[in-house]
């Protein structure tokens, strides 16, 4: 049983894909570990790298090549000004010089240094290998991105894992039936079991601090989306949306931050017919500025990164105007478990699953979260999280021209509102009457996801990637 904590499910990043670009990213941070460690990293005198698969076929819409470029100048997704990132890529681009790992001036011409091979390694979909000249032989490093930011090496035996080691969590969870039991077993809601694991590994003031964070960027990027016009970087076209439904609907007091832009939302007079939109506007912002390389939280991946802050604004702004940290702090950490318990039993990468593998469990991890908020017991998050699930199920992934914009940007306001929806439901049954245990909806999911055609997981081979054309848009 593997240990995955809430902040592997929750993590800080650039966009537009955590699969497609952070996982790229931190693997090249990675292999300049690796290389350093073994003392090599000094001695390097050439690098290139070859994307694989899923990465080679939407690599370029997905900016896998920027991640790369930046991952191996030694820069941080998590600290990075984002409004310098092209810039530094442009200039790598120009004078084909890159800054590896920070230190060493290497010639680099992404035309040819970055190769982009539409073959599929055995391993994984999203396969990626670095090689190094070190005095005038070769050595090459092969990564594959799993998924929400997550990288293994290729000697592990099962592509869903990130890693097997022996859990040192108190409270070992690999499916959603053990998770119940804990609850039952020690009288403790579904939060306060999995922070007394996450109290096991790091200090609660960590945990506060580090929860915090992560809805700091969260919240920031809904009023960077919100209060942004213009259009989308990739060639689409496509009009960003939130600045226009916010201006529609929003309110007249006034603010100059993100957390006083939630007490203005607050204050605003809400109209039943208007909570869609609030709920759409604040999905679709997020996803606008992850689609423009902007910082975000995979929840659990940067294309669904807009459903789980979408939902919990909508509890804060809507259904409780006395929510605070704590209301915020229970809400992540079932989404992160529930998120995990989808990663153990399936998968969390669209180039494994299709896009019920993004978007469907983000709207699970929300709503099982919405779902205790609003007084559900464990049984009934768990319900909340089926349901959610069940109707994603065979979702595809088919961004047209490899972009996470159409219909990626949409999915993730309908996956918001689905999993409202799904805690609702879920609030009104008794558990009695459950009919498919999160458990089974887990283990159909990935036998759908290994059912699925190859090109309807993120290959942009198939659907709306084909059925519309470029010049169409």
């Amino acid at each position: 049983m593997e240990c995955i904590s809430v902040f592997d499910m929750l993590k800080i990043g650039i966009g537009p894909s955590s699969s497609h670009t952070l996982g790229p990213w931190r693997a090249a941070e990675r292999w300049i570990d690796e290389l350093k460690a073994a003392d090599k990293f000094q001695n390097v005198e050439k690098i290139t790298v070859n994307l694989y698969g899923s990465l080679s076929l939407t690599g370029k819409g997905h900016a896998t090549d920027y991640a790369v470029m930046l991952g191996l100048s030694g820069k941080d997704p998590e600290t990075i000004p984002t409004d310098g990132i092209e810039s530094t890529v442009t200039l790598i681009k120009e004078n084909h010089i890159l800054n590896f790992g920070g230190e060493i001036q290497l010639t680099f011409n992404p035309k040819t240094d970055i190769i982009f091979n539409k073959k599929f390694l055995p391993f994984h979909a999203n396969g990626m290998s670095f090689t190094a000249v070190i005095k005038g032989k070769e050595t090459t490093s092969k990564f594959y991105s799993i998924g929400g930011g997550f990288v293994v090496k290729e000697a592990l035996k099962n592509a869903k894992r990130n890693f097997e080691i022996k859990c040192t969590f108190p409270y070992p969870i690999d499916k959603g039936a053990d998770l119940l039991q804990f609850c039952k077993q020690l009288n403790k809601s579904v939060s306060e079991v999995v922070l007394c694991n996450e109290t096991s590994i790091r200090s609660s003031k960590e945990i506060d601090t580090e929860l915090q964070r992560i809805w700091d960027t969260m919240l920031e990027c809904m009023y960077i989306g919100c209060h942004t016009e213009g259009t989308l970087p990739g060639g689409l076209d496509v009009r960003r949306r939130a600045y226009d439904i916010y201006q529609n609907i929003k309110g007249k007091k006034a603010y100059s931050n993100p957390v006083e832009w939630v007490y203005a939302i607050r204050d605003t007079e809400v109209k039943f017919r208007q909570i869609l939109k609030w709920v759409s506007c604040f999905a679709l912002a997020v996803n606008e500025v992850n689609a423009s390389l902007g910082r975000v939280v995979t929840a659990p991946t940067n294309g669904s990164a807009g459903v789980i802050p979408a939902v919990l604004m909508y509890y804060l702004v809507i259904e409780n105007h006395d929510g605070n940290f704590e209301d915020i702090k229970r809400f992540l950490l079932v989404a992160g478990e529930i998120g995990s318990i989808f990663k153990k039993g399936a998968t969390i990468s669209a180039a494994m699953g299709g896009c019920q593998a993004e978007i469907g469990v983000s709207s699970a991890m929300a709503a099982g979260a919405l779902c205790e908020l609003l007084g559900g017991t464990p049984e009934q998050v768990l319900v909340a999280a089926e349901i959610a699930m069940e109707h994603h199920l065979g979702l595809t992934c088919d961004p047209i021209g490899g972009l996470v914009q159409i219909p990626c940007i949409e999915r993730n306001a309908m996956g918001a509102i689905k999993a409202i929806n799904a805690s609702e439901l879920a609030l009104d049954t008794s558990p009695e009457h459950v009919k498919v245990p999160l458990d089974k909806v887990v283990s159909t999911m990935w036998e759908t996801a290994k059912d699925m055609n190859t090109k309807y997981k993120e290959t942009s081979t198939g659907g709306l990637a084909v059925g519309v054309h470029l010049s169409d848009c």
